[in-house]
């Protein structure tokens, strides 16, 4: 997939930050096909494949109702990798997460392109964090037992930040086969998107 073949909405606060997330999203190929802060102007969601947005608590009523039975793949932008705020953001749906104050163009354009591709993009801190927070509070369902073998491996490469590709080629799977483990993956955990997944089996030890 071509990164012009992946229209992209930014919604950031604040416009220096926004403007060089639009710059370095422009330069690597994508196309925007608005902006606004704190989703105002209401992001046109016909017209975007991907909406890249706040994930911070305060974000995500308003989000929530604004994709209410219209699912979009989405990117969120952190203030600070607390589990107590990652957890949320998965829950509510986002495919991936950045810290803003850790974000670099190459890291940006890599989460982009993962949850374009249907993975994705959760970084190492945000993964770590979770794994501390193991025994808080609204600890999630235990999931040893709950997955075989087959569905813990592909979670463990989707951790890795691999494609489905990479992951077939190195579990000599079909891509339709792991597209497959992971939809009955998601299932079994209730989990919205492979992110969350990942992140839920992460707090329960399991990877």
């Amino acid at each position: 997939m071509k990164h012009a073949d992946v229209p992209l909405w930014l919604d950031e606060p604040n416009v220096i930050f926004r403007r060089g997330l639009a710059d370095c999203l422009t330069r690597a190929g994508f196309v925007i096909v608005g902006e606004s802060a704190r989703l105002l102007p209401a992001p046109d969601l016909g017209a975007a494949a991907l909406l890249v947005t706040g994930a911070d608590p305060e974000c995500l009523p308003g989000l929530a109702a604004l994709l209410e039975g219209r699912p979009l793949p989405l990117l969120g932008l952190l203030d600070a990798a607390r589990p107590e705020w990652v957890r949320p953001a998965l829950e509510c749906g986002f495919a991936g997460l950045l810290v803003r104050a850790e974000t670099t163009p190459e890291g940006l354009v890599a989460a982009v392109d993962a949850i374009a591709a249907g993975t994705g993009a959760l970084p190492p801190a945000l993964l770590a964090g979770l794994l501390a927070d193991l025994g808080g509070a609204g600890r999630l369902r235990a999931v040893t037992g709950l997955l075989a073998r087959r569905e813990l491996d592909v979670l463990r490469l989707l951790a890795d930040g691999s494609s489905t590709r990479e992951i077939a080629g190195a579990l000599a799977y079909s891509e339709r086969t792991v597209k497959n483990i992971v939809h009955d993956t998601l299932t079994k955990l209730n989990c919205r998107t492979r992110a969350h997944a990942v992140a839920t089996v992460v707090r329960q030890g399991a990877l």
